[in-house]
Parts: structure tokens; sequence; C-alpha cells
């Protein structure tokens, strides 16, 4: 028996597959939101009983004092090297749930798409990975590497507790390589292998100018308006072509190598496109195509900004605090420390004397993370997209921050391979997120061969 057996023993239960993701689809598994935790209880279960079922052994939930990680493994295959399969099983809020077409946990197919919040990030992708692993066992009675799961809750959340379920558990979570479901594809057409990500650093910025809230005949045009003082501070964030205005932040940024910009040139990809496709406006650094934007230089962005009031009608006040929330994206050699750092000192240099600053910084910031082309995880994706779609794959970065690749890489040596078969155009953390249906079997055929691939090196390899 080969991977094809196991392939064709995936394609004859399709409509099963469909059926158990739709089933998982429908759990609301946020993790941002407490009001969600009977959901992620739920998804806890439902994980817990689909991995016994599948025959993984040591089954159960790793605790860091959050949401906790689901865990199970299968080690029979001595010799060969162990893989640690990450999945998340939370996904974004649904808001707002009034801009969906349908019900956003209850997954519906419409055009040849699935849509339902987490069907793309990344439930889909995840439940690829489980029902692989059960394929083997079904067909072959064993895998072609030792397997380890693990399904983050946090993950859309900042990974808060991740470090501390590591340090619990460490022993447990040893391996030889990680192989990632969430990372997504960059084309529909050019097959393409992720080798890196973007990091993430997130700030939460409020200002206060009053002990309240002020009658706006009585005060304005005499006293400092919230609002006013926050719209100045983060217009100070990037100059008139839109790069980054902070000093001390830019100057941290490496220059880029020609290597990497011939890597990146590779990929064909539309400028244009890209920004009409959205009703956008093109804004960015100049000198740099919109793909190195996007993957290869930082990007800082303001996610959402409050004051005063927003309700129906007016009520004329001078708010007394406002507050912006931060994303700022960062690049391989870029250290989040002194980004954060250089931004900190800048928001504090902007805020006129008197003003009331306040920086709410979690501690969640996640270094950018690269894959050497020359490791085994890249020349096994390498040789299954090869045989897979008959195109020689190209090496993307993504722009977008996968937390745990760095910190597994840091605190388990563990190098990752984002294998998910998500697209760019899903909509994902937004109303009306859907999954390729094409996707599915694309996978159902792509994932047993990855696993035959890397059965084929020694542990040694990885090292």
């Amino acid at each position: 028996m080969d991977e094809d057996d196991v392939v064709r023993y995936l394609f004859k239960r399709e409509e099963q597959i469909m059926e158990r993701l739709c089933a998982f689809l429908r759990i609301p598994s946020v993790s941002t939101d407490p009001a969600f935790a009977e959901g992620m209880r739920e998804a806890q279960s439902f994980l817990l009983a689909w991995l016994e079922g599948i025959g993984l052994k040591d089954v159960r939930l790793l605790d860091g004092d959050g949401h906790p990680a689901v865990y199970g493994a299968w080690e029979g295959a001595p010799g060969k090297p162990t893989i640690l399969i990450y999945g998340h099983y939370d996904v974004m809020p649904p808001d707002p749930v009034e801009a969906w077409v349908s019900p956003p946990f209850e997954p519906t197919i419409r055009g040849g798409r699935l849509y339902a919040r987490g069907a793309s990030d990344v439930k889909g992708s995840t439940a690829i990975a489980l029902e692989t692993i059960e394929g083997f066992l079904k067909v072959r009675g064993a895998c072609p590497v030792n397997i380890k799961v693990f399904l983050e809750g946090e993950e859309e959340s900042g990974s808060a507790s991740l470090r501390t379920i590591v340090g619990r558990f460490r022993p447990l979570l040893q391996a030889d390589a990680m192989i990632s479901a969430d990372g997504g594809r960059a084309s529909a057409d050019i097959p393409t292998i992720n080798v890196g990500c973007r990091g993430l650093v997130e700030l939460e910025v409020s200002v206060k100018t009053a002990a309240k809230d002020l009658h706006s005949g009585r005060y304005g045009g005499a006293v400092r308006n919230a609002a006013h003082e926050m719209v100045r501070i983060v217009a100070t964030l990037h100059d008139e072509r839109g790069a980054i205005a902070v000093p001390d932040l830019a100057a941290g940024v490496p220059e880029l190598t020609s290597d990497a910009r011939e890597q990146t040139a590779r990929f064909q990809f539309d400028d244009g496109e890209f920004v009409r496709e959205v009703g956008g406006l093109a804004h960015g650094e100049p000198g740099y195509s919109v793909r190195e934007q996007l993957t290869l230089r930082p990007a800082l962005d303001i996610n959402g900004m409050w004051s005063g009031y927003i309700g129906t009608g007016s009520k004329t006040i001078i708010p007394n605090v406002a507050h912006a929330k931060l994303s700022l994206r960062t690049v391989p050699g870029q250290s989040i420390e002194q980004a954060v750092a250089a931004l900190k000192t800048h928001l504090r240099s902007v805020t006129p004397q008197g003003v009331d600053l306040t920086i709410d910084d979690p501690g969640t910031g996640a270094e950018a993370f690269s894959l050497p082309s020359s490791h085994p995880l890249v020349i096994a994706a390498r040789k299954v997209l090869r045989e897979t779609t008959g195109k020689d794959p190209v090496l993307v970065r993504l722009g977008a921050s996968v937390p745990i690749t760095v910190i597994f890489e840091e605190l388990l040596h563990l190098p990752t391979l984002m294998f998910g078969f998500n697209l760019p155009d899903e909509d994902v953390h937004a109303p009306n997120e859907f999954f390729h249906v094409a996707s599915l079997a694309q996978e159902l055929s792509a994932w047993p061969r990855l696993l035959m691939a890397l059965g084929e090196f020694g542990s040694s390899s990885f090292r």
C-alpha cells in the first residue's frame, strides 16, 4: 500500500468528511469573547472525541490557565521522524452578524464555497489533517511518521497561554518538525510554499484630557478634546506617502537583499488588481512592489478608534477619553523588543503636555519567522506539490503572522512548514468567510503524500 490507497479511501469518504467538518463549524468557538465560553468547551469535547476515535493515544487537554490546547499522539513508527501537526479550533467573532448572507455558525454551500466562521481560518485545513491521520490508520494500520497533534485554543486571541503550555508539557511536545494547517496558499493557480511570515505586535493606546465628558457649548474651543488629540497622535505614525514615520522603528528594519526581492518577484502578482478587487486605494511605502510591501516590509496600522458619543442622533459633548488599537507587522531581522520600544517612545513624544497617555501592551508579540529552503520540510513539500499540480512551486512569505511558528522554534527548536490550503480571497476574519470546496479534494490528495515524503527522512535529517 502507498499514499494513493489512503487518498482513494479519503475520496470515497468525502461526503462524511464534509459532514464532520460542518459539525465542527457549527460550534461557536470564539476565544476572544467570554460569552462564547460554552462554545469553546464544546469544541474541546468534540476534538477529544475525534482524536480518540481516530485511535490516537494520550488524548487530553493541555491547560495553560487559558483556553487549553487539545493533544493526542500516535508513536508507532520507530526510527521515523516525529511530526507535530498544528491547527487551532478557535475562531474570530462573527460580528457584524447582520452582514452575513447565511448564519455564521450554520455552514452553507453556495457556488462551490463553504460559508461559515472558521471555514477558512482554520477549521477546514485542520479537519483535513486529522482526516489524513485517520486515513493512514484505517487503511494501513500505521502512519509513515510518528504523529503528535496540537490544536490550540487561543490563536485568534494572541496565544496568551501558549508559552505556559509549552513550559508545563515540554516533554510531551518534543518532535523533529511541525506542520501547520494554518498559513494558507498565496494563489489558486500557482503552487506555493510558505517559508516565513511577518511578526506581530498589538497595542491599545488611550488618552485622557479631562475628568469627565464636557458640554461642547460651555467648554468648546477652550479645552482639549480627547478625540482631537488621538487623531493628531495617530496621524504622526505615517508620512503622506504611507511609509512608517517613526524614525527609530524604521531604523531597525534591515535592507532587503537582492535574493529576497528576486524570490518575491517569481510569484506572479497583479498589484493593481490586488487593490481593485477589494475596492481599495493603493497607499504604502514607496520604492517597493505591493508584494514586497505585504511580505518583506513592516506595516503599522490602526485597527480601531473610538471616542465620545457614537449612538443614534447627536450629543454635543467634548469627550474626555479616546482609544485606538494598533498593530505592527514586523519582518525578519527586526527586533520585536526594539520595535515596541521605538513605537512607545514615539507615542509619548508626540502626546501634548498635560494629556494623559496610557499604552496597554499585552506582551504577546511574536517575531517574524523563516524556514530555510534547504530544510527537509521544504524539500518534501516541493516534491508533493510537483506531483499533485505538475508545476514547480514558488517559495513565498506570508504578510500575516502565525505566532506559534516563532514560539515553538524558540522554546522547542521546531521548524514549521505551513501547509494550509485556504486562499487569500476567502474573507478571513470578515463577514461571509468561506472555504473553496475544491480545496478540500486538493488537500485530501496532498496531505497523505506529504506525510509519506517526510517518512523517507530519518530523524537525524531534521537536526
